[in-house]
């Protein structure tokens, strides 16, 4: 009989006074009990609305069916079918703008908690059965991806599922992109990713780090070398900045130094090889769930932390659930505020970040009203470190290295229904195509540039 309770399951946490001590996972996990309760709450939809709403169309209904009947193994066989990364995808997706936005309960109640099941059915397999994959008869045909991030290893692991040999190009020393350096222990810890990981190393795939396409070697060296097609998931790691008087003070950082420094090179950590400084009173500029993050790590070092954001709470861009971690951890919202100008001392160092107060106009482009600065209300907030968190664009190293790949006016790459860009058999995805944009969206370009790269190579 289902469970017709309105609410879901709590998630069991850290206590925010205990968890701002240190960087292990907030979110506890579901027991075995929870997560049976919980997905007795799922009606089975005849017509599954919550699937058209995952990028990369796990089968939710039948895979919670197991859950209730306490079969995580097979629960697991099912997401894997579609998903080559449920751990992280239970973790860091936001559901609540996806899957559960579909899901029927959350007509007049919560949705059904699919991430938090998604989470606990990865996670009890690991613990408990992890059995190894088997490696598919090679058809011999080779593709390269370029980027070992959510968007290479999805189509890395679709590939390699199919039977094609595929070689993964990662220009840092570890593969995992933005899970490894973008987002904190705390909210994905690092041996999840890297046990994902291993499941595609057993299907064959094979990752060659700390090298950079267009310096270490072209996209047509590749090819040369005779791989069919080539993927590029390379992502969008250049950061954005504001331009402001005294940017370039020492403190101030991109959100993507300061969380590589603290998530891959684990600076927060006494005697780490490549230091951060610990600030005291930090302003974080951004309402993404990267600024969050970036608010978040910083709390952790021990600093009086302000995000300022230009629009309103409603506007916020960040998911929900992290808003509200980190409002429970202290964090200070200056909302309605723009930075203006970065002060300095004599040092070179930051000490102050000088803002105006706005106000909603009427909307923009993008449909949200648009702020506007109110004359007369600057001030003045005390701080030793700003991190910049306005966005990122791709990487321009590929395109300025490669012939016939175009772009638009924001550096991405063009790419077709198929996912292939301007110059035939070769395939892009993920925010190498869109800009910065979530896990989730960059797995469903993975997958459908796999599903491309096959039909390209079988014709």
């Amino acid at each position: 009989m289902a469970n017709m309770a309105p609410n879901k399951v709590a998630m069991p946490i850290q206590e925010p006074e205990v968890r701002i001590t240190n960087f292990e996972e907030v979110t506890l996990g579901y027991t075995k009990e929870m997560a049976i309760e919980e997905a007795n709450r799922c009606l089975h939809c005849k017509n599954r609305p919550c699937v058209s709403g995952c990028p990369v169309n796990v089968n939710i209904p039948d895979f919670i069916e197991e859950v209730k009947s306490g079969n995580f193994e097979e629960a697991y066989k099912i997401i894997s079918v579609t998903s080559s990364l449920p751990a992280v995808c239970g973790r860091v997706c936001p559901q609540e703008s996806q899957c559960e936005s579909k899901c029927v309960r959350g007509i007049k109640t919560e949705a059904v908690a699919i991430g938090r099941l998604e989470r606990f059915v990865a996670d009890y397999v690991r613990e408990n059965c992890n059995t190894p994959m088997t490696k598919p008869e090679t058809n011999g045909h080779k593709v390269a991806v370029v980027g070992a991030g959510p968007a290479g290893l999805t189509c890395a692991g679709d590939l390699a599922k199919a039977g094609y040999e595929v070689t993964v190009f990662e220009a840092l020393h570890v593969a995992g992109g933005v899970l490894m350096y973008g987002i904190p222990q705390f909210r994905l810890p690092k041996e999840i990713v890297q046990n994902e990981i291993s499941h595609l190393k057993e299907l064959g795939v094979n990752f060659i780090t700390n090298f950079v396409v267009g310096r270490s070697d072209s996209i047509d060296a590749l090819i040369e070398e005779g791989y069919e097609a080539i993927f590029i998931g390379s992502g969008a790691g250049l950061p954005n900045f504001m331009k402001l008087e005294g940017e370039n003070l020492k403190g101030v950082y991109s959100a993507n130094e300061f969380l590589t420094r603290i998530n891959l090179m684990k600076a927060y950590r006494a005697g780490s090889p490549t230091p951060i400084q610990h600030p005291t009173k930090c302003v974080v500029v951004g309402g993404g769930n990267v600024a969050m993050d970036a608010a978040r790590c910083a709390r952790r070092l021990g600093a009086e932390v302000h995000i300022v954001y230009r629009r309103s709470l409603d506007e916020l861009p960040a998911r929900k659930e992290e808003v509200e971690h980190a409002m429970e951890e202290g964090i200070i919202f200056d909302l309605l505020r723009n930075p203006t100008k970065v002060l300095g001392n004599e040092q070179g160092w930051i000490n102050g970040v000088e803002c105006i107060k706005m106000e909603l106009g009427e909307p923009d482009a993008s449909g949200r009203r648009r702020p506007v600065e109110i004359p007369g209300s600057e001030f003045v907030i005390d701080a030793d470190c700003m991190i910049m968190s306005i966005g990122t664009s791709p990487n321009p190293l590929i395109r300025q290295t490669t012939e016939g790949l175009e772009v638009n006016r924001k550096g991405c790459l063009v790419v077709d229904d198929t996912n292939m860009t301007t110059r035939e058999g070769i395939y892009a995805g993920g925010d190498a195509v869109t800009g910065a944009a979530t896990v989730i969206s960059a797995m469903g370009a993975g997958k459908k540039a796999a599903a491309s790269i096959q039909a390209y190579l079988n014709k």
